[in-house]
């Protein structure tokens, strides 16, 4: 993913980086002298270091790659202070999904479609997942293998495992990574990427990189840098993982009719398309594919509206972010030949993240669970925006306004 977009790129393995903290805590059971400055500076890193090392060894890593692996490895103080700098992704899913679904990635992503067509060919019969949705994520994450990143991978890894904010999640990530090097796919001066660890033309994870890494090219290694085929089809077997389902879609645009029941439009409510059908929702262009869905309101009632199958929860579970989710599924339909998306209905105003924050306060105090205060709308916040505008007697479509803010108490 372009550098702009680096924090939301670290999101995209939040879900996948869960399954492996349970070695981290294990990794973290002891408490040393060291670990009472490591949110400071780096004095302690290298009895942190060593300490690690032994812990690699005695996890079955050998000696002679944890050693070629971590012999000179520093402490990298402008990691920790890009960490900490992340500012709030904050854009609307129309202004993200214009800027990031360009015509050149349109056009380069359906070139990439028919220049792999016989590799794609043969993923899809193994894996299910068509090519569209793989491009996208290419696409989207390091414009197709041009902007991988150039961090030194163990490096940035080492430094955010000793730090005191994520321990047990990076230290798990860096024993991922020694992993890697162990089996042979890639030798550590190679690993480099994005500044938090990511690696690859998909931007995995050490830990997705070391369990759903397919060698694809059949040259005896996995490598998700510089082989394509190795790097599409590892995407593909991630996304068979999270639920994909063979040859059923995943995002339909639609339009909506103004007196729905608009607290019906709610990701974790599913109905068929019938149903949908009688409410008076429609497709934009077409038919709209049978099966249950969900109606996705990404900007509110105003904005563009969606028809979200099963297989869009398997963009949601690459990235939790709503909106690189809702774009990624967007843009891939975009390369099966659905239209632009159009704007919707009316005006719609979008919060900014301070506002964000200051609705999510006030939805706690009112006995409402917002999720962390954190200017961010996510699931969380989405949910409780929800059952505030009800109580209100507002349209239910979960996406906050100036006023609900007010309704709120807010000034």
């Amino acid at each position: 993913m372009p550098q702009a977009f680096r924090g939301v790129s670290r999101q995209v393995q939040a879900a996948a980086l869960a399954a492996v903290s349970v070695i981290g805590l294990a990794l973290a059971g002891a408490a040393p002298a060291w670990a009472q400055s490591c949110g400071r500076d780096g004095s302690g890193f290298p009895a942190w270091l060593a300490s690690f090392r032994q812990q690699a060894v005695a996890a079955g890593i050998p000696a002679s790659v944890v050693a070629a692996s971590l012999d000179g490895v520093s402490y990298d103080r402008a990691i920790i202070s890009r960490d900490r700098g992340q500012g709030v992704f904050q854009q609307s899913f129309l202004q993200f999904a214009g800027r990031m679904v360009a015509d050149y990635r349109l056009k380069t992503g359906a070139s990439r479609i028919r220049q792999h067509a016989g590799l794609f060919a043969s993923i899809e019969r193994q894996y299910g997942v068509p090519p569209e949705p793989i491009v996208a994520f290419w696409g989207l994450e390091t414009d197709f293998g041009a902007n991988m990143g150039k961090d030194p991978t163990l490096k940035a890894l080492a430094t955010l495992a000793y730090d005191c904010r994520r321990p047990e999640l990076f230290r798990a990530e860096l024993m991922d990574a020694l992993r890697i090097v162990a089996r042979g796919d890639l030798k550590p001066s190679e690993m480099r990427g994005a500044w938090a660890g990511e690696l690859g033309q998909m931007q995995f994870m050490p830990s997705l990189y070391y369990k759903y890494g397919v060698d694809a090219d059949g040259d005896g290694r996995v490598d998700l840098l510089r082989s394509t085929a190795d790097a599409l089809a590892s995407a593909a077997n991630f996304m068979k993982s999270l639920g994909w389902r063979r040859g059923e879609p995943w995002l339909v645009e639609v339009k909506v009719p103004a007196d729905l029941p608009w607290h019906e439009a709610d990701l974790e409510i599913r109905h068929p398309v019938s149903q949908w059908l009688r409410w008076g929702v429609t497709p934009r262009t077409g038919t709209l594919p049978p099966g249950n869905a969900s109606l996705l309101l990404p900007m509110g009632r105003n904005g563009p509206a969606f028809l979200a199958y099963d297989n869009f929860r398997v963009f949601l579970r690459w990235n939790q972010s709503f909106v690189y989710a809702t774009t990624a599924a967007y843009f891939a339909a975009r390369l099966a030949g659905a239209p632009p998306v159009s704007r919707g209905s009316g005006q719609v105003a979008t919060l900014g993240a301070r506002d964000i924050a200051r609705l999510q306060r006030l939805l706690a105090q009112r006995g409402y669970d917002p999720g962390p205060v954190d200017g961010k709308l996510g699931a969380a916040t989405r949910a409780a925006v929800k059952k505030a505008q009800m109580e209100f007697g507002l349209p239910a479509d979960s996406f906050p306004t100036a006023e609900l803010i007010a309704r709120l108490g807010g000034n």
